[in-house]
């Protein structure tokens, strides 16, 4: 995956927010509430919430940038990251394809 390409940065920060989901759900969610580490969820939380913003915000720029990149694509990356294992499935189905 390239980072210099619109498309190499929403595949990578795509990975990225789909993993820290998994850890906020998996890890840090069992940790916040049978084992009382409420800071698990605000640190993994935090991080969370910036890789997807980021990865918004990476999909909306490779919108802007690349000729023929259609609005539709954009709400299927945007919507995969707000479900669970959504982002594998969006790596897999729709940017893989394409790279």
């Amino acid at each position: 995956m390239n980072l210099t390409s619109s498309l190499g940065r929403v595949r990578v920060l795509g990975l990225m927010e789909g993993w820290s989901f998994v850890i906020l759900l998996f890890v840090a969610m069992p940790l916040k509430y049978i084992w009382d580490k409420p800071e698990a969820v605000s640190i993994v939380g935090m991080v969370h919430g910036v890789l997807f913003i980021g990865l918004c915000a990476a999909a909306l720029q490779a919108q802007i940038n690349e000729d023929g990149w259609p609005l539709k694509r954009t709400a299927i990356i945007v919507l995969g990251a707000l479900l669970p294992f959504g982002p594998f499935v969006v790596e897999a189905k729709v940017l893989r394809p394409l790279a």
